[in-house]
């Protein structure tokens, strides 16, 4: 018998929904690219595939406390059965993220700050809040052995900073490329890249790889900013963005769930122990 989730799932309405999400994102996308030229050309800090960190002195922080954010995500990655797949945040990711092999922690989503997963990480949270014209940040972490197929980001009107946190000793087959560039990544130093870019990653190592992903705005001249800032405040509005917004709700109280539990049972051990002494 169906039930009235089958129904609502089935309706009309609900189909229709989904053939104007396919439509918006379809025809959305190339108008988008269209704008990449413009934007590129307004950009203050040059058009080219991977960027000179030091354009971005605001960064620095980052590289200079790398290890305090290592230490937050180790303690997040002592519950990582709890982390989404990528897919299970973003289902727009689902052609590039399959199965569990690529989990995220989101700490920003387009400007939205994850209460609980900043708390489980406030000296991380700390150094984002402090960046000027952050949209989105989370730890990205890559199974051994798996791929990300090509793709390429939605707008140029953002920068995709890498910081490296976890890389695999076999750094030569743990890489990303870019465009026709090769990279490498290195624990405590940052990688700038324009993701409109056609780019893939692949993990060829028995090691995890883990960074701190994030995204922050393109310096850009006024003509650029006042397009980009519509843009971005656009997609505030879309299913994009509100889906997304509930599913790191969701994972969110999973994650401190999790914590909880762990931290109980690691409280009663202790006490086990220390009755047994």
């Amino acid at each position: 018998m169906a039930t009235n989730q089958d129904a609502a799932t089935n309706s009309p309405l609900n189909w229709l929904r989904k053939r104007r999400r396919r439509y918006v994102k379809r025809f959305g996308k190339r108008a988008i690219r269209s704008l990449f030229g413009y934007l590129g050309r307004q950009s203050l800090v040059g058009d080219a595939p991977v960027l000179d960190k030091s354009l971005f002195p605001e960064l620095r922080p980052l590289e200079e406390n790398w290890q305090v954010i290592r230490a937050e995500l180790d303690k997040v990655l002592e519950a990582r059965d709890a982390l989404p797949p990528f897919q299970m945040v973003s289902r727009d990711q689902k052609r590039i993220a399959q199965g569990d092999r690529w989990k995220t922690f989101i700490l920003y989503g387009f400007r939205y700050r994850a209460p609980k997963n900043c708390a489980q990480c406030p000296e991380t949270a700390k150094l984002l809040d402090a960046i000027p014209g952050l949209e989105t940040a989370f730890f990205s972490i890559l199974s051994p052995g798996y791929h990300i197929p090509a793709h390429r980001g939605i707008t140029k009107g953002l920068v995709r900073g890498h910081l490296g946190l976890k890389v695999p000793k076999d750094r030569a087959n743990c890489t990303m490329r870019v465009d026709q560039t090769s990279n490498m990544w290195a624990e405590g130093e940052l990688l700038i890249f324009d993701d409109t870019y056609d780019h893939e990653v692949w993990n060829n190592t028995d090691e995890e790889r883990v960074v701190l992903l994030f995204d922050i705005v393109r310096p850009m001249r006024f003509g650029g900013r006042i397009l980009n800032k519509a843009f971005l405040k656009g997609i505030r509005w879309t299913s994009y963005y509100k889906d997304a917004r509930k599913q790191v709700d969701t994972w969110e109280d999973r994650f401190e769930a999790a914590v909880m539990r762990a931290d109980a049972l690691h409280i009663e051990a202790e006490n086990k122990g220390a009755r047994r002494d």
